[in-house]
Protein backbone atom coordinates (compact mmCIF):
# COMPACT_ATOMS: atom_id res chain seq x y z
CA UNK A 1 0.00 0.00 0.00
CA UNK A 2 1.71 3.39 -1.38
CA UNK A 3 0.94 6.67 0.96
CA UNK A 4 -1.62 7.86 -0.85
CA UNK A 5 -3.52 4.73 -0.50
CA UNK A 6 -2.77 4.98 3.24
CA UNK A 7 -3.58 8.33 3.65
CA UNK A 8 -7.40 7.49 1.89
CA UNK A 9 -7.99 4.60 3.81
CA UNK A 10 -7.10 6.84 7.37
CA UNK A 11 -9.24 9.18 6.65
CA UNK A 12 -12.18 6.66 5.66
CA UNK A 13 -11.21 4.96 9.14
CA UNK A 14 -11.14 8.26 11.21
CA UNK A 15 -14.93 9.55 9.35
CA UNK A 16 -16.85 6.29 9.78
CA UNK A 17 -15.38 6.23 13.71
CA UNK A 18 -16.74 10.21 14.16
CA UNK A 19 -20.06 8.81 12.95
CA UNK A 20 -22.88 10.75 10.97
CA UNK A 21 -21.33 14.07 12.07
CA UNK A 22 -18.45 13.66 10.22
CA UNK A 23 -20.18 12.99 7.05
CA UNK A 24 -22.09 16.11 7.29
CA UNK A 25 -19.34 18.34 8.02
CA UNK A 26 -17.38 16.27 5.01
CA UNK A 27 -20.53 17.83 2.90
CA UNK A 28 -19.73 21.21 4.55
CA UNK A 29 -16.08 20.68 3.46
CA UNK A 30 -16.87 19.72 -0.39
CA UNK A 31 -19.05 23.04 -0.76
CA UNK A 32 -17.24 25.34 0.78
CA UNK A 33 -14.21 24.47 -1.66
CA UNK A 34 -16.33 24.41 -4.54
CA UNK A 35 -17.86 27.84 -3.26
CA UNK A 36 -14.38 29.41 -2.98
CA UNK A 37 -12.80 28.01 -6.11
CA UNK A 38 -16.38 29.85 -7.78
CA UNK A 39 -16.20 32.99 -6.41
CA UNK A 40 -11.83 33.15 -7.04
CA UNK A 41 -13.30 32.03 -10.61
CA UNK A 42 -15.47 34.75 -10.84
CA UNK A 43 -13.65 37.77 -9.66
CA UNK A 44 -10.78 36.53 -11.69
CA UNK A 45 -13.10 36.72 -14.66
CA UNK A 46 -13.96 39.85 -14.29
CA UNK A 47 -10.88 41.41 -13.37
CA UNK A 48 -12.26 42.48 -10.07
CA UNK A 49 -8.78 44.00 -9.72
CA UNK A 50 -8.03 45.75 -12.97
CA UNK A 51 -9.68 49.62 -12.95
CA UNK A 52 -7.49 51.63 -15.24
CA UNK A 53 -10.38 52.04 -17.53
CA UNK A 54 -12.45 53.67 -15.04
CA UNK A 55 -9.85 57.18 -15.55
CA UNK A 56 -9.63 56.81 -18.93
CA UNK A 57 -13.35 57.10 -18.86
CA UNK A 58 -13.69 59.68 -16.74
CA UNK A 59 -11.23 61.47 -18.73
CA UNK A 60 -13.56 61.43 -21.75
CA UNK A 61 -16.13 62.27 -19.48
CA UNK A 62 -14.10 65.57 -18.82
CA UNK A 63 -13.13 66.16 -22.83
CA UNK A 64 -16.97 65.59 -23.25
CA UNK A 65 -16.75 63.03 -25.09
CA UNK A 66 -19.63 59.86 -23.76
CA UNK A 67 -19.54 58.64 -27.03
CA UNK A 68 -15.45 57.74 -26.20
CA UNK A 69 -16.18 57.15 -22.44
CA UNK A 70 -18.67 54.03 -23.79
CA UNK A 71 -15.58 53.10 -25.94
CA UNK A 72 -13.26 52.47 -22.89
CA UNK A 73 -16.25 50.22 -21.16
CA UNK A 74 -17.51 48.15 -24.08
CA UNK A 75 -16.47 44.35 -23.95
CA UNK A 76 -15.42 44.97 -20.13
CA UNK A 77 -17.54 42.76 -17.44
CA UNK A 78 -16.10 44.66 -14.59
CA UNK A 79 -19.10 45.75 -12.32
CA UNK A 80 -17.98 49.38 -12.35
CA UNK A 81 -17.92 49.24 -16.19
CA UNK A 82 -21.41 48.62 -16.44
CA UNK A 83 -22.50 50.94 -13.46
CA UNK A 84 -20.50 53.85 -15.79
CA UNK A 85 -22.03 52.51 -19.20
CA UNK A 86 -25.42 53.15 -17.09
CA UNK A 87 -24.51 56.71 -15.68
CA UNK A 88 -23.60 57.34 -19.29
CA UNK A 89 -26.79 56.02 -21.11
CA UNK A 90 -29.30 57.26 -18.40
CA UNK A 91 -27.50 60.67 -18.42
CA UNK A 92 -27.67 61.38 -22.17
CA UNK A 93 -31.35 60.39 -22.34
CA UNK A 94 -32.92 63.15 -22.17
CA UNK A 95 -36.57 61.78 -21.13
CA UNK A 96 -35.27 61.02 -17.74
CA UNK A 97 -35.00 63.20 -14.85
CA UNK A 98 -32.07 63.59 -12.48
CA UNK A 99 -34.37 61.39 -10.02
CA UNK A 100 -34.53 59.04 -12.62
CA UNK A 101 -30.88 58.60 -13.39
CA UNK A 102 -29.79 58.15 -9.80
CA UNK A 103 -32.50 55.63 -9.32
CA UNK A 104 -31.52 53.21 -12.36
CA UNK A 105 -27.74 53.60 -11.86
CA UNK A 106 -28.62 52.68 -8.15
CA UNK A 107 -30.76 49.44 -9.39
CA UNK A 108 -27.92 48.54 -11.49
CA UNK A 109 -25.62 49.04 -8.92
CA UNK A 110 -26.97 47.31 -6.50
CA UNK A 111 -27.75 44.39 -8.96
CA UNK A 112 -23.79 44.40 -9.95
CA UNK A 113 -22.98 43.63 -5.97
CA UNK A 114 -25.69 41.63 -5.45
CA UNK A 115 -24.04 39.24 -8.22
CA UNK A 116 -20.33 39.42 -6.48
CA UNK A 117 -22.25 38.51 -3.56
CA UNK A 118 -23.65 35.44 -4.43
CA UNK A 119 -22.82 32.45 -2.18
CA UNK A 120 -20.61 33.97 0.43
CA UNK A 121 -23.75 33.82 2.39
CA UNK A 122 -23.31 29.45 2.31
CA UNK A 123 -19.52 30.27 3.45
CA UNK A 124 -20.94 32.32 6.13
CA UNK A 125 -23.10 29.64 7.40
CA UNK A 126 -20.87 27.15 7.22
CA UNK A 127 -18.41 28.81 9.21
CA UNK A 128 -20.63 29.00 11.86
CA UNK A 129 -22.31 26.00 11.76
CA UNK A 130 -18.98 24.07 11.48
CA UNK A 131 -17.98 24.10 15.10
CA UNK A 132 -21.40 23.41 16.37
CA UNK A 133 -21.92 20.08 14.40
CA UNK A 134 -18.26 19.33 16.07
CA UNK A 135 -19.43 19.85 19.31
CA UNK A 136 -22.14 18.26 19.00
CA UNK A 137 -20.56 14.78 17.53
CA UNK A 138 -18.21 15.27 20.51
CA UNK A 139 -21.37 15.47 23.00
CA UNK A 140 -23.20 12.45 21.45
CA UNK A 141 -19.58 10.41 21.27
CA UNK A 142 -18.88 11.20 25.10
CA UNK A 143 -22.19 10.02 25.86
CA UNK A 144 -21.61 7.09 23.85
CA UNK A 145 -18.40 6.42 25.74
CA UNK A 146 -20.00 6.27 29.29
CA UNK A 147 -22.97 4.46 27.86
CA UNK A 148 -19.92 1.51 27.28
CA UNK A 149 -18.70 2.66 30.72
CA UNK A 150 -22.26 1.57 32.21
CA UNK A 151 -22.39 -1.52 30.09
CA UNK A 152 -19.04 -2.83 31.18
CA UNK A 153 -19.99 -2.36 34.92
CA UNK A 154 -17.21 -3.59 37.08
CA UNK A 155 -14.97 -4.57 34.73
CA UNK A 156 -13.91 -1.20 33.19
CA UNK A 157 -10.82 -1.05 31.35
CA UNK A 158 -9.53 2.57 30.95
CA UNK A 159 -8.98 2.18 27.48
CA UNK A 160 -12.63 2.23 26.80
CA UNK A 161 -12.72 5.74 28.10
CA UNK A 162 -9.54 6.92 26.34
CA UNK A 163 -11.04 4.99 22.80
CA UNK A 164 -14.31 6.81 22.95
CA UNK A 165 -12.95 9.89 23.63
CA UNK A 166 -10.52 10.50 21.76
CA UNK A 167 -13.28 9.38 18.69
CA UNK A 168 -15.79 12.01 19.99
CA UNK A 169 -13.33 14.78 20.28
CA UNK A 170 -12.72 14.28 16.40
CA UNK A 171 -15.80 15.67 15.17
CA UNK A 172 -14.88 18.90 17.32
CA UNK A 173 -11.00 18.89 15.56
CA UNK A 174 -12.86 18.39 11.81
CA UNK A 175 -15.18 21.06 12.33
CA UNK A 176 -12.96 23.54 13.59
CA UNK A 177 -10.95 22.16 10.01
CA UNK A 178 -13.97 23.41 8.09
CA UNK A 179 -14.73 26.40 10.10
CA UNK A 180 -11.42 28.27 9.66
CA UNK A 181 -10.20 28.16 6.53
CA UNK A 182 -13.66 29.14 5.11
CA UNK A 183 -14.06 31.72 7.74
CA UNK A 184 -11.16 33.32 6.26
CA UNK A 185 -12.09 33.09 3.11
CA UNK A 186 -15.53 34.35 3.77
CA UNK A 187 -13.82 37.14 4.92
CA UNK A 188 -10.79 37.33 2.34
CA UNK A 189 -13.86 37.60 -0.69
CA UNK A 190 -16.06 39.74 1.30
CA UNK A 191 -13.19 42.08 1.95
CA UNK A 192 -12.72 42.73 -1.94
CA UNK A 193 -16.81 43.18 -2.42
CA UNK A 194 -16.97 45.94 -0.05
CA UNK A 195 -13.71 47.31 -1.93
CA UNK A 196 -15.64 46.69 -5.01
CA UNK A 197 -18.82 48.67 -3.72
CA UNK A 198 -17.00 51.87 -2.99
CA UNK A 199 -15.34 51.61 -6.22
CA UNK A 200 -18.83 51.53 -7.46
CA UNK A 201 -20.23 54.64 -5.56
CA UNK A 202 -16.56 56.65 -6.30
CA UNK A 203 -16.62 55.91 -10.00
CA UNK A 204 -20.80 56.78 -10.33
CA UNK A 205 -20.62 59.92 -8.22
CA UNK A 206 -17.22 61.51 -10.60
CA UNK A 207 -19.45 60.37 -13.86
CA UNK A 208 -22.77 61.97 -12.41
CA UNK A 209 -20.71 65.36 -11.32
CA UNK A 210 -19.15 65.46 -14.23
CA UNK A 211 -22.47 64.98 -16.65
CA UNK A 212 -23.97 67.06 -14.78
CA UNK A 213 -21.84 70.13 -14.55
CA UNK A 214 -21.91 69.64 -18.55
CA UNK A 215 -25.60 69.75 -18.53
CA UNK A 216 -25.69 72.84 -16.60
CA UNK A 217 -23.32 74.70 -18.87
CA UNK A 218 -25.41 73.73 -21.96
CA UNK A 219 -28.49 75.04 -20.28
CA UNK A 220 -26.76 78.21 -19.64
CA UNK A 221 -25.25 78.83 -22.98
Amino acid sequence: MDQSEYLFSTGIALIDKGGPVMLILLGFSVISLTIILAKIYQFWAIKLGKTKFIDNAILQLNENSPPLALGELQGNSHPAATVLASVIESSTNSAMSQTDIETEVGRVGIREIKNLERYLRGLEVIANLSPLLGLLGTVLGMIKAFARLETAGTNVDPAILAGGIWEALLTTAFGLSVAIPTLAAFYLLEGKVASCRSLLEDSATRALSILNRQAQKKTTT
